[in-house]
């Protein structure tokens, strides 16, 4: 995946996302932390159709493209969000 700054979108515009897109999804960091991610119109069709063929599919299990088999409890998820969101602010 690709990393360009926010200004450089702004400075350059669509074009330079349409030149990252190509080898796949581009991440777009803001204030030196990544702010958003941009997918093709293909990645993005996938995933949607991913999404609307799974029934009951966590994000978590979609992302990391594994099956999804209902096995975790409300307390491991909420652990592993954590975990995650405190890998951000290091």
């Amino acid at each position: 995946m690709h990393t360009i700054p926010a200004s450089e979108v702004k400075r350059r515009g669509v074009a330079v996302l349409e030149e990252h897109l190509r080898e796949g999804p581009v991440h777009i960091i803001k204030n030196n932390r990544l702010a958003c991610v941009v997918l093709s119109e293909e990645h993005y069709a996938a995933l949607v159709n991913r999404v609307n063929s799974a029934a009951s599919v966590s994000v978590w299990e979609m992302l990391d493209n594994r099956p999804w088999d209902g096995k975790r409890s409300k307390k491991e998820i909420d652990k592993q969000i954590k975990k995650e969101r405190d890998s951000w602010k290091k």
